[in-house]
């Protein structure tokens, strides 16, 4: 038998195996996503050199502020809203898994917090919302439209601005305020 032989049944089978992969996928059926509510869910955001550094865990935050990097990340090449690398960085209990990682189900809308605290490190400022909705304005704008700022208060003397909605423009964020320095 020639090699002719074998190769065209290889080729015609293999097709018929990739026509029914596909198949399988259009059949089902898209469903929206599971939403789960939490009690409480934090968030932090550095962005720097074209990336978009995300942490759920504090500890882990703080460290990459310090060190610069992360031992364990799990990334998205250009999916931020601005063409930005997501880097979700891991605890070590999360270095292996691709699902169940909070503050990528929380970017996927997957996770929507009933309280919020996030902080976003962004050109040399900090910004600090109650709000998920305002955090991802600011990642996408990278301003906000409603705010507090209070110059050099930061943990190393950067500008903090608290970040207000339409709803709470008027009214001093005192809750936010003492929940900043109570992290920092």
């Amino acid at each position: 038998m020639s090699n002719k032989h074998i190769f065209i049944p290889a080729v015609v089978s293999s097709l018929l195996l990739l026509g029914g992969c596909a198949t399988i996928g259009t059949e089902q059926t898209e469903s929206e996503p599971v939403v789960e509510a939490v009690k409480l869910t934090e968030l932090y955001e550095v962005h720097k050199h074209g990336r978009i550094y995300t942490f759920y865990d504090r500890g882990l935050y703080k460290d990459f502020l310090a060190m610069g990097h992360t031992a364990y990340s799990f990334n998205r090449i250009g999916a931020g809203p601005n063409g930005e690398t997501l880097v979700y960085g891991l605890t070590g209990a999360d270095k292996k898994k691709r699902s169940g990682i909070p503050s990528v189900e929380m970017h996927d809308g997957v996770l929507k917090p009933e309280a919020f605290y996030g902080e976003t490190v962004l050109d040399g400022r900090v910004y600090v919302f109650d709000s998920l909705e305002e955090m991802k304005a600011v990642r996408t704008h990278h301003e906000a439209a409603y705010r507090l700022t209070d110059i050099g208060a930061g943990p190393n003397g950067e500008t903090v601005v608290y970040v207000l909605t339409s709803a709470n423009k008027k009214k001093r964020p005192e809750a936010l305020i003492a929940k900043f320095k109570e992290m920092n």
